[in-house]
């Protein structure tokens, strides 16, 4: 049985304010994200990458994670932006000679 259109809709709506409403309040947690995000796979290593909330070509969407390849120790693996001011200078250096392909 088909779902009504109406329905439809609320649900887009709702996954869309939702989307929003995590970009907001990551973004004033900390967290930075566009064309250089400092990401972390699950094994550790730091990179760059292009995030884009609610959107992405090279990964899976997990809520806040994303399950794509990591540039440093060339794996699939779970990633995560991390917040600019945790890292030190030499993270930071690290994270942004390792990056990942220029697409979302």
């Amino acid at each position: 049985m088909a779902m009504p259109r109406r329905n439809r809709r609320k649900i887009l709506a709702l996954l869309i304010v939702l989307d929003v409403l995590g970009t907001v309040i990551a973004r004033i947690r900390g967290y930075r994200f566009g064309r250089q995000t400092l990401v972390r796979c699950h094994s550790g290593h730091l990179f760059t990458t292009i995030w884009i909330p609610g959107g992405s070509l090279k990964a899976l969407r997990l809520g806040w994670w994303r399950v794509q390849y990591c540039p440093v120790g060339k794996h699939w693996s779970i990633v995560a932006p991390v917040k600019e001011a945790d890292l030190s200078s030499r993270e930071k250096r690290s994270a942004e000679r390792h990056r990942d392909i220029r697409i979302p």
